[in-house]
């Protein structure tokens, strides 16, 4: 249920300020003193008595109070409130005498707050109610009015026009009291809107923030944790062999120094900037032969390699390929134990396919699929529209497969 319309929510103050300027002047004008009218007319326009005065001012001032608090809840409140308006405009127009002489101003005060409180149909209705009983007060003033024909003619005319300019008042109050509302509703609901918008900017800041998070992470995981990982492995081998065979731990310790300057190089510009394109416009038979000797100076064999592609891929997917490829040879290093690993990178009418198999220790995936390296390479995939498949057991080995659609392809 809406809050009723009081002086502190009230939408156009300027307009409670007019009703109560129009109302002080039918009141002052109450108890000014009045000049007697001449003999003849005194018969036909008495003044009203004290009663009938203290009547129409009382009636007066409880019309100007009801405008401090207008209903906006049920119609039923609406329409009883409004008719109590109207009886009190009718009883100041009957028997207000001086107070009468502002009735047609009151009418309009009467439309201004239905603009306030009713949708345009009820509007309308006001409105209208209000030009018919501008028409009847008018007329049971005049009706007694003594004039000669030619006169009478004239005064007809003159009340013709008076009707019509009223109307046609009510008219300009009822669309501009349209107009003003709909202006302020388009600005509430544009003020709304906006703040919806910054909620969603927010929104979409933070989740930005958090996608950028997890890339930097995936892309710290997959760049520098296979250099560390590789350069564990040299440093492990050159312990074994520091005693039996200093000269091939050397070698270890000289590849491992490399691997070290690569690692310090990818903190570098992880912190720095992100690299989009990590291939730096190199395709993926330019790249890859790169991951395929770390593996080799790591394991001490090199992964079969085939490469079939006639699409020119976009960097995007080219980098999701070369860290999938990446991540997969690393935790083949660290956990498979292979002796042997096969890769396929093949393009068909329909998918894109790569596929990493090895011959290692292999795992149960159902509950092995936590670590950040394969969720990394599940979302990478489903950031192009891929799908990554796991396929493994204990003792037989693991394969990685990852489906492409054709339509993200191309550049």
């Amino acid at each position: 249920m809406k809050r009723s319309i009081q002086l502190h929510n009230h939408p156009f103050k300027f307009l409670l300020y007019l009703e109560w300027i129009l109302l002080a002047i039918a009141t002052i004008t109450a108890v000014m003193p009045n000049p007697a009218p001449p003999p003849r007319f005194a018969a036909r326009f008495p003044e009203p008595t004290p009663e009938s005065l203290i009547i129409s001012t009382g009636c007066l001032i409880v019309f100007g109070l009801m405008g401090l608090r207008l209903p906006t809840g049920s119609q039923i409140a609406k329409v009883i409130y409004t008719a109590a308006e109207i009886v009190l405009i009718l009883i100041t127009g009957f028997i207000g005498g001086r107070i009468s002489r502002l009735f047609p101003f009151i009418y309009i005060i009467l439309v201004t707050r239905s603009c306030l409180i009713f949708n345009l149909p009820g509007r309308l209705v006001v409105t209208a109610i209000s030009f018919i009983l501008f028409l009847l007060t008018l007329k049971r003033r005049l009706h007694n009015f003594p004039l000669s024909p030619q006169a009478l003619e004239r005064f007809q005319y003159f009340t013709l026009s008076l009707s019509l300019l009223f109307g046609l008042s009510l008219i300009f109050v009822l669309l501009l009291m349209n107009t003003v509302l709909s202006e302020r509703q388009s600005r509430e609901e544009l003020a709304l809107a906006n703040e919806k918008l910054r909620q969603y900017a927010v929104r979409i800041e933070n989740q930005a923030t958090l996608e950028e998070r997890n890339r930097i992470a995936r892309e710290i995981h997959d760049s520098l944790g296979h250099s560390l990982t590789a350069l564990n492995l040299q440093l492990e081998t050159a312990l074994k062999l520091s005693q039996s065979n200093p000269s091939k731990a050397h070698s270890f310790l000289v590849r491992a120094k490399e691997l070290g300057s690569k690692a310090l190089q990818d903190v570098r510009q992880s912190v720095s900037t992100m690299r989009s394109h990590p291939l730096q416009e190199k395709s993926l038979e330019q790249a890859i032969p790169g991951l395929l000797d770390d593996f080799q100076h790591a394991n001490g064999f090199s992964p079969i390699c085939v490469i079939n592609l006639e699409t020119s891929l976009s960097n995007e997917l080219k980098t999701t390929i070369y860290r999938i490829l990446q991540e997969s040879l690393t935790n083949i290093s660290k956990y498979a134990k292979a002796t042997e690993v096969r890769i396929e990178i093949e393009e068909s009418p329909r998918n894109l396919r790569l596929s990493v198999q090895d011959n290692g220790v292999g795992f149960d995936f159902r509950q092995n699929t936590t670590g950040f390296g394969l969720q990394s390479m599940r979302d990478r995939t489903l950031a192009v529209g891929g799908v990554f498949n796991i396929i493994s057991t204990p003792g037989h080995g693991c394969k990685i497969i990852v489906d492409i659609p054709h339509i993200r392809l191309s550049r």
